[in-house]
């Protein structure tokens, strides 16, 4: 039977209770407490909206109204797809406190992977942006209700465009007055939302993240990253990634009672516009975005000097590019290396330097269990390279609803098998050298090789295909599908990357390059062989093989 959630086991809850890991607290909660505290101080600037905790609070309680108005209810699961505005936040934590549990989609996505989230979880909802700002949403929501009847209503913010029974503007749905249920419509051990995996296989794994395990993590990195009231979190990157939403991210802002600024646009000058605008002193990046900055930082009309910390992760960041960015940006540099499915690691504010630039930092917790194994799972020497394991207070004991899955990623003492290559230094903190798993980290976006392989086998012309990581000194890795043809028909590149667009496939996911080859080397057991394969296409794909 498949399992909705995987608890821990009832020897390490009791630890992580008694040792106070685990607060009898939801996220909702420890934001009231914000708003108790911090009442009148700014929670959000987006654009030319300025919300007060308070006000913040209105807005959430209106639209939690407006979802029981609706007919959702406790342990409902809904969509939640938004761009880096404010009512993200509103509608998160709205569903948050009747119990409802949101997926947490990237803008990025489109319909391949929003349908899948629908089925899988059987939503009964889709919150989206009702502007198109580049991409119509509201025509996308409507081909995914088509595909999933149990979707009973699309939310969008704005007008809505669509004429349909089933759309509803979220202005439309606030309501007035206290939340009036009898009791809190969840708890803190009850699965709070569903993040995404990068996944390794087809679409992205759900990642069910309970209240207390997510809250834990979020304190724990508050007091690291030492976020405090006058800190100013600009938010460039996706608002729904477990990066800049926990690490310590903008929960981690709220919880603390700073301010979070929303930035639409993560480009250099539109940036650096709202980091004078508004005196921003903390933002989270990913590495093509800080060697961005970094190159334009000097020349720049704006004053970004009231930046105090930059941080780095999503991917490996050079130890010679971490080197210069606290002279090119005039600020401390932090690097953080974790994943949406627990484990977090930051390097320490007042870490030694060559350990910020060379290492991706050190646990939150005494409580986070690190293991580096060979590929039987033995433990290798102190100092040596080998594959991570991790179990803790805030790791994942399992996927939602994926048990085959679950036996490969999980050993049978629950450890997370991480799929990252690693050392660990004599002072703990931690090494990324590589990936095990069949996955490209295409600055910071995770793609599932079998994913793409398995859409491009369903063009009439492809007879076989295999995607590989390929080095760039940008993104860190761009992804290439090495594809051999059916027949002799002609067939080039850009048919292709139409053909996956049209199959509704996010478009980070569209292989950066394609090239043909007759065949494809294999391993002795017949397995496509990959390593080669990246050896061959290392220098940008041109020698061909076959």
């Amino acid at each position: 039977m498949e399992q909705d959630f995987t608890p821990w086991p009832d020897s390490l809850a009791e630890q992580y209770l008694e040792s106070g890991c685990w607060q009898q607290k939801t996220l909702v909660d420890y934001l009231d407490k914000s708003v108790d505290n911090f009442g009148d101080n700014t929670a959000i600037i987006c654009g030319n909206s300025v919300f007060s905790y308070r006000e913040m609070r209105d807005k959430i309680t209106g639209i939690a109204h407006g979802l029981l108005k609706l007919g959702l209810r406790p342990g409902d699961s809904v969509i939640l797809q938004m761009t880096n505005i404010a009512e993200f936040y509103f509608c998160f934590f709205a569903l948050l406190q009747n119990g409802i549990r949101p997926v947490m989609a990237l803008p990025a996505h489109r319909h391949q992977e929003i349908s899948y989230f629908c089925q899988h979880t059987q939503a009964k909802a889709y919150l989206t942006d009702g502007s198109p700002a580049g991409f119509d949403y509201q025509k996308q929501a409507l081909a995914v209700a088509g595909t999933c009847p149990l979707l009973q209503w699309i939310i969008v913010t704005g007008e809505v465009r669509i004429e349909d029974e089933r759309f509803v503007a979220l202005n439309q749905l606030t309501g007035t007055g206290p939340f009036d249920e009898v009791t809190p419509a969840t708890k803190p051990d009850d699965v709070a939302f569903f993040q995404l995996s990068g996944g390794t296989t087809g679409t992205p794994k759900l990642i069910p993240r309970t209240h207390r395990d997510y809250a834990y993590s979020v304190v724990g990195s508050i007091d690291i990253c030492r976020i405090q009231p006058e800190t100013r979190f600009l938010c460039v990157l996706p608002a729904a990634h477990n990066y800049p939403m926990s690490s310590p991210g903008a929960l981690g802002v709220f919880f603390a009672g700073g301010c979070v600024v929303m930035a639409a646009d993560p480009s250099p000058g539109a940036a650096f516009k709202l980091i004078e605008k508004h005196r921003v002193n903390f933002v989270p990046l990913v590495p093509p975005l800080a060697l961005l900055w970094m190159e334009l930082a000097d020349k720049t009309e704006s004053d970004i000097s009231s930046l105090e910390i930059v941080q780095v992760g999503g991917a490996k960041f050079s130890a010679t590019a971490a080197g210069r960015l606290p002279e090119k940006l005039n600020c401390r540099l932090q690097q953080v290396f974790g994943m949406a499915e627990g484990l977090v690691n930051y390097t320490r504010l007042d870490d030694p330097p060559e350990q910020v630039y060379q290492t991706q930092g050190r646990p939150i917790s005494s409580r986070d269990q690190i293991r580096i194994v060979d590929e039987s799972g033995r433990d290798v020497p102190p100092g040596e390279e080998g594959l991570l394991l991790t179990q803790g207070p805030y790791t994942i004991r399992g996927y939602f609803r994926a048990p085959e899955h679950n036996a490969r990623s999980f050993t049978a003492d629950g450890f997370y098998r991480t799929g990252d290559i690693v050392r660990q230094t004599e002072e703990g903190n931690l090494i990324v050298t590589g990936r095990d798993k069949d996955q490209i980290n295409r600055g910071g976006e995770k793609i599932a090789a079998e994913e793409i392989e398995n859409l491009l086998l369903r063009h009439p012309q492809v007879h076989d295909v295999a995607l590989i990581a390929v080095p760039d000194d940008f993104l860190g890795e761009r992804s290439c599908a090495v594809v051999v043809k059916r027949g002799e028909e002609n067939l080039r590149p850009v048919v292709l990357k139409k053909f996956l667009h049209q199959s509704g496939l996010a478009d980070f996911k569209i292989p950066d390059l394609i090239h043909f080859t007759g065949e494809l080397p294999k391993t002795p057991v017949g397995k496509i062989n990959k390593k080669l394969l990246r050896e061959i296409y290392a220098d940008g794909g041109l020698i061909q093989v076959g």
